[in-house]
């Protein structure tokens, strides 16, 4: 019986599959063997004439817009310097075939369309935006979006300066807001809430309003938060509704892993399983913004922002007529995720630890044969790490017969590869039928869906800075994402209570200094402790990994959680892990993956692990802090709250910040 055993299995990281070949078979040349070409590679021979000989196959296969190499042995005996074969093999394929990070040209609109300028360069993705109803408008903005993206990565140390300190500001007509919003996505939502309590507000918004880059998902009991507060009716909710899944599926491509390092497909039937109709959602938080004496600029862009004592006065130009607009207000929430010049203000290098660069589109035309439309896919791969990066799929089906489509990856902040949406959507045109059999010609493009959803690695409540005197971030401009499914929308909605209380409690007594406000923040230890999961699946910028590596690390957890009961899963992923949950998982997989830990310092490094362990101690303090609290903090405070709140605000304002760390009420 002859024997075959893989020997090397390696990333190419080209799309041209041909060009990899033609250089196996023309001109590699090995230091042993003879060369017989095959119609995917070719077969190495040994020369001496000693039988039964042994044999290499090598041979080559794309998928993802990128190739992979395998070896195998055929005979019972290692091939005459193999190993040596196969290092010459690896350093000549990765100097002839290196991977590089493209960035997007530099274009001129001046002359010619964002189609006729991308067209030689991304020509699938040019294809098919053409195809959507506002593909120009929307392909101009992804453009703008790397772009604007790309320059603060590469230049955190002097980030455009767009907040100014004052002695005192030119007084302006018109009304003092109580807060001004810029950022009309998330912002809508938190500035509904804050308006109907009373408050003057103010947003500002850039695109259109109600027009986004994204679908919103979440969970019933998620919701249930809004309407909690008071911004929605359980039947408003009940209208917002796109569509509700049966189950949502957890699949890691495993066909590379050993046996020990495969999974079964991980259920969470109440994880994201409900698609909301956004732009309707949208349109009613600005009604009820409205009602409750709101106003809303659109096409507006944020210029700048002038602060003193009393107030931040804002300058902003209506797009569409490029007039120039002044707006004043006691406080300025910054709600412009990573698009934002003042979050890169106030943090520079620290701004952001990681980014998932996210594209994708809304979709009709796929049949029930493809995809039955009562499920989601909440996370898959079907490949391995691509040039770099480790491709992950989202599906969620809407309203009627549209899909949400998202392919992303989790990706270290590096100036030298700051991530492309571009590039990424050529990926996603490219490989769509692989994912998910389809004719793309013959699919109902409605709208792109993209973005940069960033995380920040937080070690401890204030290592980054999402306030400054009159100013607070929210949302992703304050790195506030889940860093499992990434869902902004989601994060703020489970933290909307704690951000809205302590927000009202600052404005009430005027407690709009830096340090107030800094307390502010939807800061949890146990979604802190779970950015070393994000961190490995992340390739590190001008490191070669095993192909199979990232794959076989979501494997090994995702395993584990598949093999729990269904509540271990759902609390995990919807950031509520608790000490001993996290820490059980934690050993488990150790046990399952003993390599897990030297595969995390392989792609973290040593730096990040060990910050890591001071987050898993402040994990451990939080816990026992929590355990020792809940039974009498929040009941104390309640009582002490007539007297406390009255004569010492700022210490009011800290102990209820403390009460919901403390205490987990979020």
């Amino acid at each position: 019986m002859i024997q075959l055993r893989e020997i090397l299995y390696i990333e190419v990281p080209t799309p041209d599959s041909d060009a990899v070949r033609m250089w196996l078979q023309q001109t590699w040349q090995p230091i042993t063997g003879a060369k017989i070409t095959t119609p995917e590679g070719l077969r190495l021979t040994e020369s001496s004439n000693i039988t039964p000989k042994t044999e290499l196959s090598l041979f080559i296969w794309s998928v993802q817009r990128t190739t992979y190499l395998k070896i195998f042995r055929c005979g019972e005996k290692a091939f005459p310097q193999e190993s040596a074969l196969t290092k010459q093999l690896i350093t000549e394929i990765r100097s002839k075939f290196p991977i590089n990070y493209p960035a997007p040209p530099e274009i001129d609109l001046s002359g010619q369309s964002i189609f006729e300028a991308l067209a030689p360069h991304y020509p699938q993705t040019v294809h098919f935006f053409q195809k959507m109803p506002q593909g120009e408008y929307d392909l101009q903005r992804v453009y703008w979006w790397e772009k604007r993206w790309r320059d603060s990565v590469r230049i955190p140390q002097a980030p455009k300066q767009v907040i100014f300190e004052n002695e005192s500001t030119r007084e302006i007509e018109g009304k003092l807001y109580d807060l001004i919003y810029i950022g009309g996505a998330l912002g809508t939502v938190h500035a509904a809430v804050m308006a109907r309590l009373g408050y003057r507000v103010l947003l500002i918004e850039r695109l259109p309003f109600g027009r986004m880059n994204r679908e919103w998902n979440i969970s019933r009991s998620e919701f249930q938060r809004l309407i909690e507060l008071g911004l929605f009716t359980a039947e408003e909710f009940e209208s917002l509704i796109a569509r509700e899944y049966q189950d949502g599926f957890n699949k890691f491509f495993d066909g590379n892993n050993p046996p020990h390092l495969k999974a079964a497909v991980l259920h969470t039937p109440t994880v994201l399983n409900i698609a909301l109709d956004s732009a309707k959602l949208l349109q009613l938080c600005g009604e009820k913004l409205r009602q409750a004496g709101g106003e809303i600029w659109d096409e507006t862009e944020f210029i700048r922002a002038d602060l003193d004592s009393q107030k931040i006065s804002l300058q902003v130009i209506h797009l569409p007529t490029q007039t120039a607009k002044q707006a004043q207000g006691r406080l300025l929430i910054d709600a412009m995720g990573t698009a934002s010049p003042i979050a890169w203000q106030l943090n520079g290098s620290n701004t952001f630890d990681s980014v998932c660069p996210t594209v994708g589109a809304v979709i009709e035309g796929i049949g029930e044969d493809i995809w039955d439309k009562k499920y989601g896919d909440v996370l898959n791969s079907h490949g391995d790490i691509s040039r770099g990066r480790q491709l992950i799929w989202e599906l969620f089906p809407g309203a009627g017969d549209e899909l949400t489509f998202y392919l992303f990856h989790y990706h270290q902040v590096h100036p030298d590869n700051p991530g492309s949406l571009l590039e990424m959507y050529e990926d996603f045109f490219s490989i769509l039928p692989e994912y998910r059999r389809c004719d793309l010609e013959k699919l109902t493009w409605k709208k792109p869906t993209f973005g940069y959803i960033p995380g920040h690695f937080s070690t401890n409540q204030s290592d980054r800075r999402v306030a400054f005197d009159r100013l607070l971030a929210i949302g992703d401009a304050a790195s506030l994402q889940s860093p499992l499914v990434f869902t902004g929308f989601g994060s703020l909605v489970r933290n909307l209570g704690r951000l809205t209380d302590l927000l009202d409690t600052a404005l009430k007594h005027d407690l709009l200094k830096g340090e107030n406000l800094n307390q502010i923040r939807a800061y949890q230890s146990n979604i802190a402790v779970t950015w070393l999961f994000s961190k490995g699946m992340m390739v590190p910028t001008g490191k070669i990994l095993p192909p199979e590596r990232v794959n076989a690390m979501l494997n090994t957890f995702f395993g584990l959680l598949a093999d729990s009961p269904p509540n271990v899963a759902e609390t995990f992923i919807k950031d509520k892990t608790t000490w001993p949950m996290f820490s059980r998982l934690a050993l488990k997989a150790a046990r399952k993956n003993p390599a897990l830990l030297l595969w995390i310092w392989e792609m973290a490094g040593t730096l990040d692990l060990l910050r890591w362990l001071g987050v898993y101690l402040e994990f451990t303090v939080d816990s026992l802090q929590k355990l020792f609290l809940r039974p009498w903090y929040g009941q104390w405070l309640k009582k002490s709250q007539p007297w406390l709140e009255k004569r010492y605000p700022a210490l009011w304002l800290k102990l209820l910040s403390l009460r919901y760390r403390g205490t987990g009420s979020v």
